[in-house]
Formats: structure tokens, C-alpha cells, sequence
């Protein structure tokens, strides 16, 4: 039977960790602390890190291959250099409601940058009025979706045919069917993690089609096959984990973040907020797209 091996990485201690982008082309591994608006760097063969303080909250981030990042701020995005640790305002995306705010994204095949938007603090029975947003370098907003409770995990079939969409609120993983231009249609469920005993929050693919899901409420990581049946199921050490990225020069490092303090989930345990690297699990993941800025 393989043989899993879970360590943690340094001694950072997110309030909430999310968004780790792996990039191959210099060996780094970037992930965020959304509430305290940093985006960490981290070189993994030196262990060296580098903090970027960005606005809070952060939603999410997507890099370039200029040294770039487009950032989604709490309700529009920004161009972020990491070389002079510059910000420039790139879109608004015109939310008008105190409770809807921007989370989770990820860079398509396109140079884009698909992003989900999280309605908190909704009542029981009231509509959800969270969505999905593609936005490119130019700062066009394209709105993709509506009626979303909390947007979550946004990630691509390995030949870019779907794109799935955890709403962490329903507890459902959507998938969409995509068209070459980029358009998503035809959304249906596909996970319903009813009897998983959490909600889904941050989402990878790797490379044979298996989407490997965060399960914040339950100290665990799970494995669905391409027809959405559950694969594997995994322990993890902190209580919320929150997100994960295949990682280092074969991609088959599996990179978790996770939270202490997310204002809606607390862990005062000394596993909480950790980075922690999963190896050992055979499969490998997928490079990233870039988005594309001018």
C-alpha cells in the first residue's frame, strides 16, 4: 500500500490560507492569508519566503509571466507587480450589496482570470446572489453565472472541455460544459457532498482527471473520480483545511493551506493556518495557466 507523507512547511500561521499557485518556471509556491491581505512566496528548495501586503480582504490571485498578478479585491481587481510591489486598479466589478464580495478564482487557457463572487450573512430562504465573472488584462468583465451562495474551487477538465465550481454554501461541485471561446453552458450538478459531512471549498485537477477537494469542516482532503464518485478520502492534520495546488518540477507534491481564524471558523490548535506539503500519492497534477496582461 503507498505510503502518504504529510509535513508542515515553515512556521506561517494563516488567518485564512488559501490560493496556492504553484510557478514551475522558478520554483516558487505562492499562496495567500486573504483576511490579512498577504500573498506569501515561498522558494522550496531554499525554504526563503517573501510577504506582499495587499488590500484586505483578498478573494483570490492569479499570476502572469511578467512577475504580475491580477488580485481580486473585495469588489473589483487589480494589476500587483511582485518586482516593485506596485498595485494599479484594473476593473470594478460593481457590486452593490454589503454581503457579496469576491472570492475564489483561477487563470483560463485564454490569458483570463475566472473569478466567483460569495454572498455571507445570507438568511434562510432569501436567494443567493453571489456569481462567476471572467475578467482579462484589458479590464473587460464578462459575467458568466448568477444565483451562486458561496463561489469556491473554480478549476478545468485536462482537456479544458469543463469547468467545475464548488458552492460551498449548497455544498454542491457544479460542472459546466465549455466551448473553445471560453463560454460555459449546461451547468449540472456533479459532487453533492451531503454525506461527505463538509462543505467543498478549494479545488485542483490533476492530470488524469480526478478533481481533489478541500474539506474545510472535516480535517480531510477527498478524491473524485472523473464521474463524481468519491475516490479517496484523506486525514489531513489542521481541523479547516482550505485549499491545495499540485506543486514542485513533477508536480506531484500536493500543497494545503489552511485557516485559524476565517471570522466564521476558528482553530486555536497549533496545526491551524498551517502550508502543508502531501507527497507520495501517485498522481500528478497540472501545470497552470497564466493570465495575460499588457
Amino acid at each position: 500500500m503507498r505510503k502518504i507523507a504529510i509535513r508542515r512547511i515553515g512556521n506561517t500561521r494563516d488567518r485564512l490560507g488559501e490560493c496556492p499557485v504553484w510557478n514551475g518556471a522558478c520554483g516558487h509556491l505562492y499562496w495567500a492569508d486573504c483576511r490579512a491581505g498577504i500573498v506569501r512566496r515561498l522558494c522550496v528548495t531554499s525554504g526563503s519566503r517573501d510577504d506582499f501586503e495587499v488590500p484586505a480582504p483578498l478573494g483570490s490571485f492569479a499570476l502572469s509571466d511578467d512577475g504580475r498578478a491580477i488580485l481580486a479585491l473585495k469588489d473589483g481587481f487589480a494589476v500587483y507587480d511582485f518586482t516593485d510591489r506596485s498595485m494599479h486598479a484594473l476593473a470594478p466589478l460593481g457590486i452593490d450589496h454589503p454581503d457579496v464580495r469576491i472570492n475564489d478564482g483561477i487563470a483560463d487557457a485564454a490569458g483570463g482570470f475566472v473569478c466567483g463572487t460569495m454572498h455571507v450573512g445570507r438568511a434562510g430562504g432569501d436567494p443567493p446572489l453571489g456569481g462567476l465573472y471572467r475578467v482579462t488584462g484589458d479590464g473587460t468583465v464578462t459575467e458568466l453565472d448568477a444565483g451562486i451562495g458561496v463561489a469556491n474551487g473554480p478549476c478545468f477538465s485536462p482537456d479544458g472541455r469543463f469547468f467545475y465550481l464548488a458552492d460551498s454554501a449548497a455544498r454542491i461541485i457544479w460542472r459546466y460544459c465549455r466551448d473553445d471561446g471560453g463560454n460555459l453552458s449546461d451547468r449540472a450538478p456533479f459532487i453533492d457532498l451531503a454525506d461527505v459531512g463538509s462543505a467543498p471549498d478549494g479545488a485542483t485537477i490533476d492530470s488524469e482527471g480526478f478533481l481533489w477537494s478541500a474539506l474545510v469542516h472535516r480535517a480531510a482532503i477527498a478524491r473524485f473520480a472523473p464521474d463524481g464518485t468519491l475516490d479517496r478520502l484523506i486525514d489531513v492534520p489542521p481541523k479547516h483545511p482550505t485549499s491545495l495546488a499540485f506543486g514542485d518540477p513533477k508536480l506531484d507534491t500536493l500543497y494545503l493551506t489552511s485557516l485559524s481564524d476565517s471570522g466564521r471558523l476558528l482553530d486555536g490548535d497549533e496545526s491551524a493556518g498551517g502550508l502543508y506539503a502531501i507527497e507520495g500519492l501517485g498522481v500528478a497534477g497540472l501545470a497552470g495557466h497564466r493570465v495575460t496582461l499588457p
